[in-house]
């Protein structure tokens, strides 16, 4: 794990990714507005801190929605919290039966999009532990990409390992990262919060429950 390890309270770290975006990602749909009013409700009892989004219209607005229905928590703007690759896997990174493949799916991504040095620095300020006493929750409203950056080093997995993690619209991830010991995964992926018909969207097709 690359995180900062050397604080002394608990920080819960809370992901969403942002809601389902129109076509042309300028702006939420209707369903997307609606799952980021319900996450919203679902964190209104939580201490948070402070709600973090990525610059992107669609995780902005994902954000002052839930934000919405909070009080007086501030929304920060944040260029780690973007939309973009954390990694790009050598090939000899890969197993072999899959590298062809995985390669084969990054290669489209222009050079802009390609953050290892965001990456880094995402992990460096929203992960592990924090000074203090009390312990620190904060959202990060952000897209697959970073979500499943973090997930898999919050499980101590290979860099190459955040392929592969899918997460749905406004669905829920959240780690705690105690002083004094391993990074914790509470939960992944959790939609419970969203109406049925709401669930799902924004992941592959062929793996939706």
């Amino acid at each position: 794990m690359t995180g900062t390890t050397t604080g002394t309270a608990p920080r819960y770290l809370y992901l969403a990714r942002h809601g389902e975006a129109s076509g042309d990602e300028s702006e939420l749909t209707d369903a997307g507005r609606r799952q980021a009013e319900l996450l919203g409700a679902r964190l209104r009892d939580t201490p948070l801190s402070a709600v973090h989004h990525g610059p992107l219209p669609r995780a902005e607005q994902t954000a002052r929605l839930v934000a919405g229905q909070l009080d007086g928590v501030p929304v920060r703007s944040s260029e780690l919290a973007g939309d973009y690759l954390p990694h790009l896997p050598e090939r000899d990174e890969l197993p072999a039966e899959f590298a062809d493949s995985m390669l084969d799916r990054l290669a489209p991504f222009p050079a802009e999009e390609r953050r290892p040095d965001l990456a880094r620095r995402a992990l460096a300020r929203f992960t592990g532990p924090v000074d203090g006493d009390e312990p620190r929750h904060e959202l990060v409203v952000t897209h697959n990409f970073l979500i499943a950056w973090l997930v898999r080093d919050a499980l101590d997995a290979p860099p190459w390992r955040w392929m592969g993690l899918n997460h749905g619209n406004a669905s829920l991830t959240v780690i705690r990262y105690s002083p004094d010991r391993p990074a914790a995964l509470l939960f992944s992926n959790d939609m419970s919060h969203l109406t049925p018909e709401l669930r799902w969207t924004g992941f592959p097709p062929e793996l939706r429950a």
